[in-house]
């Protein structure tokens, strides 16, 4: 199986990434992965003040998938994801929603005991490895690593972890798919700029579904929901985006009447944060997936 080490990395989506990896569809492979910082924060003396912030989430990439082209709707499965034996978090004063009251810079380290991350050597939190970076490239631009859009990006959507699949559309030949900034745990909302931030490794495989063209993207399938991914300057224009988005799924592809799918939506649907510290605010929705199954409808594989 091939296996793309983390010292292929990039800082930005663009059309013109160097392909450090080719694959074939279906194909799979895995991927290591640093931290956000990149490693450069070692112990809690290790400071953000000193951080270079040139080498802060990186993604590892991209992967060119052979035979994919502009406008074609790729699924990346997430097969496996395995995280660090420690992880850090940090506060910064200024910095996430938090970040006036914040009073110093500070450094934690959260040591990964069985299938917990400890805090403070006082509070146990269960592990929930997620991929906060992932995405394919613009077809236009460079977008920061740590900026989310329709490409992806930095999301931080906790829906996506280990038996998860995303759906993204894909902008260049070959996709240029990437993926980093892994957390051990994270909160909805990733308050204070940061999850447990961990270095990992993730093994996924890629594959084009036509059938699914004009699918609104980002897109998440789980094991029990579908979810649909909006970011925009403010929560309220990221969550009407993400509302919109899964009503045009549902009149789209399910088949429903906006009324119903506007119905349905209230209630059975949820509208979750998924991050409000990056340039752009992330907001989903999601939707069960046994109510899709009552109109008969399952995404094609």
């Amino acid at each position: 199986m091939k296996r793309l080490t983390r010292e292929h990395v990039f800082f930005a989506f663009a059309p013109d990434l160097q392909p450090a990896l080719a694959v074939q569809p279906g194909e799979e492979v895995w991927l290591e992965t640093h931290d956000c910082f990149e490693g450069q924060l070692k112990s809690e003396q290790d400071l953000i003040d000193n951080l270079d912030w040139n080498h802060v989430n990186p993604a590892t990439g991209p992967l060119y998938v052979q035979g994919v082209k502009a406008g074609d709707v790729v699924r990346v499965d997430i097969l496996e994801l395995r995280v660090g034996e420690r992880s850090t978090m940090v506060t910064v004063p200024g910095e996430g929603a938090l970040g006036k009251h914040l009073t110093h810079v500070e450094t934690v380290i959260l040591p990964r005991v069985g299938d917990t991350v400890v805090f403070r050597d006082r509070v146990r939190v269960p592990t929930r490895p997620m991929i906060g970076v992932i995405g394919v490239a613009p077809r236009e631009g460079k977008i920061p690593c740590g900026t989310p859009g329709p490409h992806g990006g930095n999301m931080d959507c906790t829906l996506i972890g280990e038996g998860a699949s995303v759906y993204f559309t894909a902008a260049v030949e070959g996709a240029l798919f990437g993926c980093g900034d892994f957390h051990a745990a994270m909160g909805d909302g990733e308050i204070v700029i940061c999850g447990a931030e961990t270095p990992g490794e993730v093994r996924l495989k890629i594959t084009p579904v036509p059938a699914l063209a004009g699918l609104p993207t980002p897109f998440v399938e789980t094991t029990d929901r579908v979810a649909t991914i909006y970011s925009a300057p403010t929560m309220d224009e990221a969550s009407q985006g993400a509302i919109e988005a899964m009503a045009k799924f549902l009149t789209d592809r399910v088949g429903l009447s906006v009324n119903d799918a506007g119905l349905l939506m209230s209630l059975v649907g949820e509208l979750k944060v998924c991050q409000v510290v990056d340039p752009l605010k992330t907001m989903r929705f999601e939707f069960p997936k046994a109510v899709l199954a009552d109109y008969g409808y399952r995404l094609p594989r």
